[in-house]
């Protein structure tokens, strides 16, 4: 008997029907032998709604009544789950945040994980109960609700596979897998069957934009397996798992994606230690998540620092940076928000050669010019004007094959 963590996102529970499948599939589960732990999400767009309310009512919006509202969203979809199990004859239990032990820190609408006691959803599954936790949510160590942020529901189901000692955690949504991009931009993208969580990991934290990248941290750091599912197929869908080094990996097996950052340039700086440490100091200090970074060689001991950030931080990030500019020295601070970002990802990069020159000379042939680059041991990120990003992405995935690749 295998023990099953299944997490429906919104579009898995949008509506009455939606739900009704649902509750079919676990049922099928169920007959296949599991142990079944459901996991799910506020239903459709209902957080958002939430969201638009508590604008409606009042442009002070205290996190912690925030967060005590935002998690009514989950909460309507486990009691409707369990409602619609029970009319297949299957017996279950809704379980809030704190009632499933998922205890976290005091940081109010992006709480973390510190610890799950998951007693009550043992006995639960002793019991032969469907236990049916609300995503995205815990209990804080000063017994306040919390919300764990984007994607939280994701790292909820992981939390709780991790804890439970879950065989697979599977990740319903309504696309059927990883591909090797973007289906709306490249059209011939193909779904991935399998793919290593470091190589997930990159996806995710490059557009990605299937799985966050905290709940694929955590399933690696636990090696719960995660199979990515769409709930309106239930087909097969990809794989992330353990890395196998007996099998040869794709030297590229995606290409990625992301227009949500901007630039920002400190110009004129001083070339001498711990400028730049004062520089991300402050911005660290102002919960700023720095991403890209590149600084000029220096000339006549001046030098530019140019690094990328959310454009939802841009204005934070920006007065920060002027705030500074006089004890760092700096010329002047510009910003840039008409970027994006290209990626590509692969576990077979790190062992073969040519892999930068093909990108680069891809996008030269194309015009695209690169104005910032990073890199890891696999995966390449450039940086490019907004405008050529869908383009590089087609060019990419066509000049590495992916196109034709079969996996």
């Amino acid at each position: 008997m295998a023990l099953v963590v299944q997490k429906y996102g919104g579009t898995s529970v949008g509506d009455a029907d939606r739900i009704r499948a649902v509750a079919d599939h676990v049922s099928r589960t169920l007959d296949d032998g599991n142990e079944v732990v459901v996991v799910v999400s506020a239903m459709g767009k209902f957080t958002d709604d939430l969201m638009r309310l508590a604008d409606d009512v009042s442009p002070m919006r205290p996190p912690r009544e925030l967060d005590m509202l935002l998690t009514a969203g989950e909460r309507i979809s486990m009691a409707l789950v369990c409602m619609a199990l029970a009319a297949r004859g299957v017996e279950s239990a809704s379980f809030t945040g704190s009632q499933a032990g998922i205890i976290t820190d005091t940081d109010h609408t992006r709480a973390k994980i510190l610890e799950i006691r998951p007693d009550r959803i043992r006995e639960a599954l002793d019991s032969g109960l469907v236990p049916v936790v609300a995503g995205f949510q815990g209990v804080s160590t000063d017994k306040d609700v919390t919300t764990l942020g984007r994607g939280g529901s994701d790292v909820t189901a992981v939390a709780l596979a991790a804890a439970l000692k879950a065989d697979v955690c599977e990740i319903y949504t309504d696309v059927t897998g990883v591909f090797t991009a973007d289906p709306r931009v490249v059209p011939r993208a193909r779904r991935i069957a399998k793919v290593s969580f470091d190589e997930m990991m990159e996806i995710s934290a490059t557009g990605g934009r299937v799985l966050m990248l905290r709940s694929v941290e955590l399933a690696r750091r636990h090696g719960v397996p995660l199979h990515v599912r769409s709930s309106f197929t239930w087909e097969p869908g990809t794989w992330i798992v353990e890395e196998d080094p007996t099998m040869e990996e794709a030297v590229v097996s995606a290409i990625t994606d992301d227009t949500s950052e901007a630039k920002i340039t400190v110009g004129g700086v001083p070339d001498r230690p711990g400028v730049a440490a004062r520089l991300f100091r402050e911005l660290a200090n102002r919960g700023i998540n720095v991403d890209m970074i590149v600084q000029n060689t220096g000339a006549n001991g001046m030098t530019d620092i140019s690094f990328t950030v959310a454009k939802t931080d841009l204005d934070v990030s920006r007065d920060t940076c002027n705030q500074i500019k006089g004890d760092i020295g700096a010329a002047d601070v510009t910003t840039d928000d008409n970027i994006g970002r290209v990626s590509i990802v692969g576990a077979g990069m790190k062992t073969s050669p040519g892999v930068t020159a093909l990108m680069f000379e891809t996008l030269y042939k194309h015009g695209i010019n690169i104005e910032m680059i990073s890199t890891s041991s696999i995966r390449i990120s450039c940086v490019l004007r907004a405008d050529r990003v869908a383009d590089a992405v087609r060019y990419l995935h066509t000049a590495f094959g992916l196109d034709a690749i079969e996996f």
